[in-house]
């Protein structure tokens, strides 16, 4: 992955963690850090699983890798909710 992929991966994750904490129902007990955080992971390791099979790089707009990122940030928020209720 070259640098302007991580760039542009770090820039995505924001918006993918924002969505990603949307799509979770109900009232998230999560920073809005962690979110970005997770946002962040959420897309590096989605693109990696995108590449690996090989629907990463498509001609227009690739639906298959936002899907991606998007479930991965939305597990992880809903994760981190979790562990935190716990906590309490």
């Amino acid at each position: 992955m070259e640098i302007s992929g991580i760039v542009s991966a770090i820039v995505i994750g924001v918006v993918i963690g924002v969505l990603g904490r949307l799509i979770v129902p109900g009232r998230q007990r999560v920073g809005i850090l962690l979110t970005i955080g997770v946002g962040i992971v959420a897309a590096l390791i989605g693109s990696a699983i995108a590449t690996y099979f090989g629907v990463a790089d498509t001609k227009g707009v690739d639906w298959i890798e936002w899907l991606i990122q998007l479930a991965l940030a939305a597990l992880g928020v809903s994760a981190l909710d979790r562990s935190k209720r716990r906590r309490r």
